[in-house]
């Protein structure tokens, strides 16, 4: 039964398409014309200004996603500056063991 539901809208939807096509086919009269003009022009405006609302919306996610990477960079510089103080706060450190033990091997001498 599924089956027979799936190809009786099958039918439905191939009838409906053949309908449309039939209804542009079978314009016969000016004021038709006019009427289906008129339906296009309104079809073309409405996808007109859903493009424009699609092409403002791609811009907006432009521009924040440059503003994330932008953010991105500056924290990496800043972790980079950070690491960069930390080796040299274990360099100074360092230094300054090896000078202890210097100084230490020294008063035992």
């Amino acid at each position: 039964s599924a089956q027979i539901a799936d190809l009786q809208q099958k039918l439905l939807d191939a009838d409906n398409g053949d309908r449309a096509k039939q209804r542009w086919d079978s314009i016969a009269t000016i004021l038709e014309a006019k009427c289906a003009l008129k339906y296009l022009l309104g079809e073309l405006v409405s996808s007109k200004v859903q493009e424009s609302k699609l092409q403002s919306g791609l811009q907006q996610s432009q521009a924040s996603c440059s503003d994330v990477q932008k953010m991105l960079m500056e924290e990496r510089n800043h972790i980079a500056e950070m690491e960069a103080e930390f080796q040299n706060q274990i360099l100074v450190q360092e230094q300054q063991h090896q000078e202890k033990v210097n100084h230490s091997s020294w008063e035992f001498e």
